[in-house]
């Protein structure tokens, strides 16, 4: 099957299943790797263990 045979029948698709149909499609484009900043900043908010603030203590009037 051709780029040219999926792109047409996409066109096929009704309007309303454009949303599901969006969001198989882009599972199958590959992700960037992380980069060592990432990586590094992934690590360090896993590892954080600050205290919260529960929900019931916000003021939110």
């Amino acid at each position: 099957m051709s780029r040219e045979t999926i792109k047409y029948l996409i066109d096929l698709i009704p309007e309303k299943d454009i949303e599901t149909i969006y969001k198989v499609l882009v599972r199958f484009v590959p992700e960037d790797e992380p980069t060592e900043d990432e990586l590094q900043a992934i690590a360090e908010a896993k590892a954080d263990k600050s205290p919260t603030i529960p929900h019931e203590a916000i003021n939110w009037d």
